[in-house]
């Protein structure tokens, strides 16, 4: 990882990316109900509020561990999320 900024953008980036996957499959669903879409939109920000919150510790004894940590979960929180859109219905 290059930088603590680099991850930042990588934390918006992905998550805002899921979040607009979701919009469009709303946008492509107009009949079928948004509350699980939803749902999937909120834990997306929850996440990102987590992991920028992570990234912002300063309170952390090997910073290079920690944030390869912060990145694993983006990867591990990404897919999850992405695996419930593909689950839609």
């Amino acid at each position: 990882m290059a930088n603590v900024r680099d991850l930042k953008k990588d934390i918006n980036f992905v998550l805002g990316d899921i979040i607009e996957a979701v919009y469009v499959w709303q946008y492509t669903n107009t009949d079928k109900d948004v509350k699980e879409s939803e749902a999937i939109i909120d834990e997306a920000i929850n996440t990102f509020d987590t992991l920028i919150a992570k990234v912002n510790n300063k309170n952390v004894e090997d910073k290079k561990a920690h944030f390869k940590a912060i990145n694993q979960e983006l990867e591990t929180e990404g897919r999850m999320l992405i695996d419930k859109i593909n689950k839609l219905s």
